[in-house]
């Protein structure tokens, strides 16, 4: 196999400038492949716990460099260093960023000369300047606020306007979207506001490429560049969109509560993690469980209301108050009825009123 193409679908990612891959209804970030979408379901359930570990640890990071400027001492930066070391572990953990190909190690490198020039040089900032690095400092220690709008709007947007859908395919997502925004143009009207709109600032590059899980194969892919502090976000909103075409979409699982990823030519309320409680059994499995345990409590009803009725029919047969052939009439209509039950035409509720009226 020729190498020509080995490397062209990386690219040396850091925090406000990275690259991803996206081929049919896949997206690839560094080393791994994702169903198109599974990264917008992977942040969705990121905890607050962890945005706000990240939020103190950049606030930690903001007064440790103010102590660098006003003791000037190898103590004072040795504190920063650690606060920023702690930003960089926390932020390697959230998704999408653990799996690109970044240096976590910087700005903390092994290299003692440049860990050297780093703090020497935010040492000799001139005073007149520090309130300009401060404000910059200081606009860092919100960014977990963007991930929160986030996952704010696209939880309202597939809870309220994908969740009632009755179909799960590409065509009814796009059903969903629309309204949702038809509600947001409506409110924006009475309201005086400007309706969201979901522009990305992005660079594109159709790539040949050695499949990342087939080398044997060449591939065209899409090289999306995203850049700045909302990167992130916009690669986010881009997969989100994309999953869409594809038919995949995240979905509130009905027992856990927690997101997953519904891929096209699946309609299922149930993620496949394990359940609360359990120690083997998923998600799916319980939720299996637990709907066959409501049919069966909905089949007892039903037939108990089959069986009431039948026996005020066969007491009104026995006094002769109906013939043969009216009884068995009223029996094929009292199958007739079940079997509507069964299939789901008919609700629990109305066969009682059908039968009252028998």
């Amino acid at each position: 196999m020729d190498d020509r193409f080995a490397d062209e679908g990386k690219y040396k990612s850091s925090l406000d400038d990275f690259s991803t891959l996206f081929h049919e209804d896949r997206v690839y970030v560094g080393e791994r492949a994702y169903s198109t979408g599974q990264c917008v379901v992977d942040i969705l359930n990121v905890e607050e716990e962890e945005l706000s570990a990240i939020d103190q640890a950049l606030q930690d990071v903001y007064h440790a460099i103010q102590r660098v400027w006003k003791e000037n001492t190898e103590s004072s930066v040795r504190i920063a260093q650690e606060k920023m070391q702690e930003v960089w572990f926390l932020v390697s953990r959230l998704p999408v960023y653990r799996d690109m190909h970044i240096n976590w190690s910087q700005p903390i490198s092994q290299n003692a000369d440049l860990v050297k020039t780093f703090w020497t040089a935010l040492r000799k900032i001139p005073v007149e300047q520090r309130a300009e690095v401060s404000r910059q400092l200081r606009s860092l220690t919100g960014v977990m606020d963007f991930l929160r709008v986030f996952q704010k709007e696209i939880m309202q947007i597939v809870d309220a306007y994908l969740e009632p859908l009755e179909r799960r395919n590409s065509e009814a997502y796009a059903t969903g979207i629309y309204r949702f925004y038809s509600d947001m143009e409506k409110a924006g009207r009475e309201n005086h506001e400007s309706p969201p709109e979901h522009s990305f600032p992005v660079q594109v590059k159709f790539v040949p490429m050695k499949s990342p899980t087939d080398k044997d194969k060449i591939i065209l892919a899409e090289r999306t560049r995203f850049s700045g502090l909302t990167g992130l976000i916009s690669f986010l909103e881009v997969e989100f969109f994309r999953g869409l075409t594809v038919g995949n979409a995240p979905r509130r699982c009905h027992n856990c509560g927690k997101y997953f990823l519904l891929t096209a030519g699946y309609n299922t309320c149930y993620c496949n993690n394990i359940a609360p409680g359990e120690t083997t059994r998923t998600c799916r499995k319980v939720g299996a469980h637990q709907k066959a345990l409501r049919r069966n409590s909905e089949r007892t009803l039903v037939e108990r209301e089959i069986y009431r009725v039948y026996n005020r029919l066969k007491q009104r047969k026995t006094r002769g108050k109906i013939r043969a052939d009216e009884w068995n009439a009223l029996m094929a209509q009292v199958g007739e009825l079940e079997k509507q039950v069964e299939r789901g035409d008919l609700t629990y509720d109305e066969l009682v009123q059908r039968l009252n009226a028998l």
